[in-house]
C-alpha cells in the first residue's frame, strides 16, 4: 500500500497546488514572439506530455500506480518478482516519464517568474525522486541495474552508446 498511498497523496497535492495556484505574471523571464519558435516550443510542450503518456503504457500501468501490489495483498497472492524491461524510451533513458514532464514544464513560449518558480521546484522534485528511485532499483534488481546506469543516461540520451544492448533486452 505504501506505493499506491504516495501516488494518491502526491496526485492529491499537486490537484490541490494547481487548484489554488495564483499566477504570479510579472516580471516576464521570456517571452518568444518569434510564430515559428512559438510553434516550435508549443511542439516541444506537447512532445513532453507524449513522450510521458507512451511511457506509462509502456510499463505496468497497475503497478506503476501500486495498484497492482495492492490487490495482490486482498486477494492473498504473493506478487511475482518484478521483471526489469527497458522498451522503446527506456532503451535510451532511464527515466522517460520524468523526461515528459521536464519538457513539458519547461517549454514554454512566455516564461513568468510563477512559471518558473513551478517548473524549478517541479524538477528539483524530480530530480530528488530519481534519486530515491534509483537507489531502490540499485537494490532490488542490483548488478543489472548498475549496467544498465552506465549504458543509459538518467534524462538524457547517451549516444556514445548507441550501438549497445540495454540489460534486459533480447
Amino acid at each position: 500500500m505504501e506505493r499506491s498511498t504516495f501516488v494518491l497523496a502526491a496526485s492529491a497535492a499537486l490537484a490541490l497546488l494547481l487548484w489554488q495556484w495564483r499566477p504570479i505574471a510579472e516580471p516576464v523571464i521570456w517571452r518568444v514572439d518569434d510564430p515559428v519558435a512559438r510553434i516550435a516550443l508549443q511542439g516541444v510542450f506537447w512532445m513532453g506530455w507524449g513522450v510521458l503518456l507512451i511511457s506509462t503504457f509502456l510499463i505496468n500501468h497497475f503497478e506503476l500506480f501500486g495498484l497492482r501490489q495492492v490487490w495482490a495483498n486482498l486477494r492473498g497472492h504473493a506478487l511475482p518478482a518484478a521483471d526489469f524491461r527497458t522498451p522503446l524510451f527506456y532503451r535510451h533513458v532511464r527515466h522517460p516519464i520524468y523526461v515528459g514532464f521536464i519538457l513539458a514544464f519547461w517549454a514554454a513560449p512566455t516564461l513568468t517568474a510563477g512559471h518558473l518558480l513551478f517548473a524549478a521546484a517541479s524538477t528539483g522534485y524530480i530530480l530528488i525522486g530519481i534519486w530515491f528511485e534509483e537507489r531502490d532499483f540499485v537494490e532490488q534488481f542490483g548488478q543489472r541495474y548498475q549496467a544498465y546506469r552506465q549504458q543509459v543516461g538518467m534524462l538524457l540520451p547517451r549516444f556514445g552508446a548507441r550501438g549497445r544492448k540495454s540489460p534486459g533486452q533480447p
